[in-house]
């Protein structure tokens, strides 16, 4: 057997720290102030100014701004899944390498290629993420260019298009999100390869850090702060 018992409680824990976190923070986001909530308020007050002005250069270069972020990770992802790849043909080394850890478990050579295939996995499923959210940028576009221009603000169709652009908006920005956790992520797997113990630890610590970062940061009561703002100027 590749894995001990202590491998296979340290996957299971890795499992459910991420898709216990992904449930977790979809559903506290909608009662709890959060970067994803408040960005999206945000991005409802952006579309609706977005129809009022005829003069939209401004907006398409900030969209333009976030898609070259997105670009340079999807890109970035290609080349680790090459280097990841390439490990394979230097299990050996990589096995060597791992006996010379004094804290860490002896190597299995199957297990390594198990390792590194769920390495490859999470980085297929980046690569994925990030290139659905460029697409998603890219529908968000030609919805900006075949919106009119509202002077008033007060047409009720062309408030509910803006709204529909805010939510083609927040659904990429929620593709690179998961995008970038699976980064988060894959660190932690990196720790398996010295010893299952460390790995447990690692997967808690991502989860500590993204609730930390997500729901209670500095930056998400700056936002938060911003987002009442703008409803006191409304």
């Amino acid at each position: 057997m590749p894995f001990s018992i202590l491998d296979l409680i340290a996957l299971f824990v890795f499992i459910f720290c991420w898709i216990g976190y992904t449930y977790f923070a979809r559903h506290k986001a909608k009662t709890s102030d959060c970067i994803a909530r408040c960005l999206h308020q945000h991005r409802i007050y952006w579309m609706n100014e977005l129809i009022k002005r005829d003069f939209r250069v401004g907006d398409t270069a900030l969209l333009a701004n976030l898609e070259r972020n997105i670009a340079f990770f999807a890109s970035t992802t290609l080349l680790i899944l090459a280097g990841v790849l390439t490990l394979f043909g230097q299990v050996d080394k990589l096995e060597g390498v791992v006996s010379s850890l004094h804290f860490a478990l002896n190597p299995n050579h199957f297990a390594i290629q198990l390792k590194l295939a769920l390495l490859i996995l999470i980085f297929v499923m980046a690569f994925f993420l990030f290139t659905w959210s460029m697409r998603q940028y890219g529908f968000l576009n030609v919805m900006i260019g075949a919106a009119p221009v509202d002077l008033t603000g007060e047409n009720t169709n062309l408030k509910k298009y803006a709204m529909q652009m805010a939510i083609v908006q927040d659904q990429a920005a929620h593709s690179y999100n998961y995008g970038l956790r699976s980064y988060y992520f894959s660190l932690a797997v990196i720790s398996w390869f010295i010893h299952p113990a460390i790995f447990i630890f690692a997967s808690v610590f991502v989860v500590y850090t993204l609730y930390n970062r997500e729901f209670n940061s500095k930056t998400v009561r700056a936002i938060t702060v911003g987002q009442a703002c703008l409803k006191k100027d409304e």
